[in-house]
Order: structure tokens, then C-alpha cells, then sequence
């Protein structure tokens, strides 16, 4: 491999990619084809999912403990994603491979095995390769840049997995859909690790055991706000995306076929934004680029209110998608600053731990997001499709613009709770990261 592109954040971007397409397209699609294609009962379906999201809270601290613990020639995290690239290739085919002429208690069963076998392989590589971000990426500004490309990566994978793969599996089928996939996983995957050379950190310190790992994580203020803060923000970019279906339909009265254009319309207009965003902050402090992000996606959502047509539409979301890069590039500034100090204090580096149990966290967000629907929904008589209550328009004006407003509003309260201040010497480091760092 030639070396400019040896820890280049736009070979390490590859990494988002590879395993964004897979992943959303599970993410969207797995229950529609058990549910609505196999025909698993919903109930059934929904146990499965309880299970796997109870196994997904217990395996996320404990893969990072064992990441952090690792220590070999290639690394501490490029074994585990190495070892993983053919795991999860498996794991994603099997999910979407049932044998055939199964009853629905043994397709319940396929069901939940490869949903928890899918489940701890991506935990896996999402602990690891997150890890790797602030361990390769030392410093605000180099942050920043490979948070962007980063994101950028992302967002085409996004698009991917959620706006091509129904006409992949409609014309190739769902199995076959999946192969694809892990094989573009797998090929992206393998080039991004190949072009990943780990820092061999100089420390006499033995790791922590598990308890006291746990316990110097959660004694972490500054790592608990930026986390809470962080997950009403991220509620925003669940509740909005989902809302956009019911927002195209009830208030700006437009088809099912133009809803296309409206999404993309704001995952388009992210790719471009999340430079501008890196271009604005790159001589900033991280702290305040994080806050400042917060404050302008709050204010990115109120141009929602006012959508009445397609055209109205599209110019709130390209809005929208301006707060949303800003939020997408800056916390991995802080992330990362937080875990630097951590490393100051205790000797080791820590990222495997401090990914999975932020993962953990921004998870709640899923929580919140179902409740302030519920809500809503209740306030104004929405009952679903059938019986939309007598003002539906006014429902999804709130849940897409007041809703969020209010979250990020709360965001960016808690993010002004406590006062991120950093050592001196975590500044020095990060200068001199910069200032040999060849592709900044």
C-alpha cells in the first residue's frame, strides 16, 4: 500500500461505507421481510426484536472492555475487525436466507439465532472500527476532517441501503440482494483495514479490570453530558427522517412518488454541507464548534413549519440538512477529546469502552423518539392510517419541526451544563499531531 494513504482519513471513510450499506438496508428492511414477505406473526416478531435489542445492551461495554484489552502485533482493534469481516458476510446472508418450507415457530427461531448472531458480530466492528477514530485522529482539526469525509461516505451509503435496495430485491430477490452486499461489506472492509497502521502506545500501566473500567467510565461527568446532550440531538435525526413520509403526505400534500425527491433532497444536500461545516470550524475550538452545531440544527428545523408544497418542502430540508451535517461532523472533536484526557489519567487509552457505552446511550434515543410520537399522536387524536384524527396536518407540523425544536433546545441546554475544559497537555499533543500530520 503506498503510503499517503496509510492512515488516510479517506481510506479509513471506507470503513463507514462498507458497513453503512448493509446496515441500513437491515435496519429498514429486515422486519418488512419477515413480517410482511414470510409472514411471521407480529407479535413474534416483536419478542424477537426485544431480545435482540436486551442482548445489544449487555454485549456493547463488554466488547469494548475485551477490545481495549487486546494487545498484538497488528493491533489492538484490526484483529477483531479482521476476524469479523467474514462473520458478519454470514451473518447478513443468513438473515435474509431462511430455509424454505419452515412453520412459524422454526422461522421465529431462524429468526432470533441469526438476528443475535447479526446482532454481535456488528457490535463487534462498530466498537472497533469507532475506537479507531480518535486513536488514528489526534487533534481538533484532523478530527474534524476525517469526521467529514467520514460522514460524507456515509451518507451515499445511506442512500444506498435505504433508496436502491428495494429495486435490488425486487429484482434479484432478497437473498441474493444480500450477497451483493456482503460482498461490497467485505471488499471496502478489507481495504479500509489494509490501510490502517495502529499506534503501539508506550504504557507500563496493566489494563483495568472490568469493574474498575466501568467505574472510571461512569465516573466521567464530562463524558455523561456530551453523551445525554448528544442523544436528544440524535432522537432529531430519527424522528425527523420517519416523520418525512407522514410530513410529504398530510401537509405538503404531495405522492408517495415524490417523497423520494423530498429525502433525497436532504441526504444530498448533507454530502456537500458536512465540507462547508469543516471548512467553518477547523479553526475553532471543539467545544464551542460542537455547540454551536447543536444551536443551528435547532434552529434548521422551524423552516419545516412553514412547508406547504413539494418546492417549500425541499428548501426546508436542504435547511435541515445544513444543521444536520454540523452535527454529524463535531462530536467526534469532543468524543475525542474526552477519551484523550481519560488517556492522561489513567495511562491507558480507553476508546474500545468509551464507543460501546456512548453506542449504549445514543440508543435511548429510540426511546425518546417513540414516546414524543406516542404523545403527539394522543394530543391530536392520530390513531394511524385508517383514523388520522381530525387534523393530521397539525399532528406532523409539530412532530417534525416543534418536537424536534424543543429536543435540541434541551440539547443545547445540557451541553452549556458543565464547563469542558481540557488539560494544557492534551493541547500540545494535538498541535504537534497536527503539525506532522502530512494529509491536513
Amino acid at each position: 500500500m503506498k503510503r499517503k494513504w496509510i492512515n488516510s482519513p479517506y481510506t479509513f471513510a471506507l470503513g463507514m461505507f462498507a458497513m453503512m450499506v448493509p446496515s441500513q438496508a437491515f435496519s429498514s428492511f429486515y422486519s418488512y421481510f419477515y413480517v410482511e414477505k414470510l409472514g411471521l406473526g407480529i407479535g413474534l416478531a416483536t419478542l424477537a426484536r426485544t431480545i435482540f435489542l436486551i442482548w445489544d445492551a449487555v454485549n456493547n461495554p463488554l466488547f469494548g472492555y475485551w477490545s481495549d484489552r487486546t494487545d498484538t502485533r497488528l493491533g489492538r482493534r484490526r484483529p477483531w475487525v479482521f476476524g469479523s469481516i467474514p462473520l458478519f458476510m454470514l451473518a447478513f446472508v443468513l438473515v435474509f436466507s431462511p430455509p424454505g418450507g419452515l412453520s412459524e415457530n422454526g422461522l421465529f427461531t431462524w429468526f432470533l439465532v441469526t438476528l443475535i448472531f447479526y446482532e454481535a458480530v456488528a457490535t463487534v466492528l462498530w466498537v472497533n472500527y469507532g475506537a479507531l477514530l480518535p486513536e488514528l485522529f489526534r487533534g481538533d482539526r484532523i478530527r474534524a476532517k476525517a469526521s467529514a469525509i467520514q460522514q460524507g461516505y456515509q451518507v451515499v451509503a445511506l442512500l444506498i441501503g435505504t433508496a436502491l435496495t428495494p429495486i435490488i430485491f425486487a429484482a434479484i430477490n432478497f437473498s441474493n440482494m444480500a450477497i451483493v452486499y456482503a460482498c461490497l461489506f467485505g471488499v471496502f472492509m478489507f481495504l479500509c483495514m489494509m490501510n490502517v497502521q495502529e499506534k503501539k502506545e508506550p504504557t507500563e500501566q496493566e489494563p483495568l479490570k472490568l469493574i474498575p473500567a466501568f467505574r472510571e467510565t461512569i465516573r466521567n461527568k464530562k463524558f455523561w453530558v456530551f453523551n445525554i446532550s448528544n442523544s436528544f440531538a440524535q432522537t432529531v435525526n430519527g424522528l425527523v427522517s420517519s416523520m418525512i413520509p407522514f410530513y410529504a403526505k398530510y401537509v405538503l400534500h404531495i405522492s408517495e412518488a415524490q417523497v423520494s425527491i423530498l429525502l433525497a433532497a436532504v441526504f444530498v444536500s448533507v454530502i456537500p454541507l458536512v465540507f462547508v461545516w469543516y471548512w467553518m470550524i477547523r479553526k475553532m475550538d471543539g467545544v464551542k464548534a460542537w455547540r454551536l452545531s447543536l444551536i443551528l440544527y435547532a434552529l434548521s428545523v422551524i423552516p419545516l413549519w412553514f412547508g406547504y408544497d413539494l418546492l417549500s418542502g425541499v428548501a426546508a430540508g436542504v435547511v435541515v440538512g445544513f444543521g444536520l451535517a454540523g452535527f454529524l461532523v463535531t462530536p467526534a472533536i469532543v468524543g475525542g477529546k474526552i477519551i484523550d484526557e481519560d488517556a492522561e489519567k489513567t495511562g491507558l487509552r480507553r476508546e474500545g469502552i468509551y464507543t460501546a457505552v456512548s453506542g449504549f446511550i445514543t440508543r435511548s434515543s429510540g426511546l425518546i423518539s417513540a414516546l414524543a410520537f406516542f404523545i403527539v399522536g394522543m394530543i391530536f387524536g392520530y390513531q394511524g392510517g385508517d383514523d388520522p384524527g381530525s387534523n393530521p396536518e397539525a399532528t406532523f407540523r409539530y412532530l417534525i419541526s416543534v418536537v424536534p425544536l424543543c429536543l435540541l433546545a434541551i440539547a443545547v441546554v445540557i451541553s452549556f451544563t458543565m464547563k469542558f475544559t481540557f488539560m494544557d497537555s492534551l493541547r500540545g499533543e494535538a498541535d504537534y499531531e497536527q503539525k506532522i500530520n502530512h494529509q491536513l
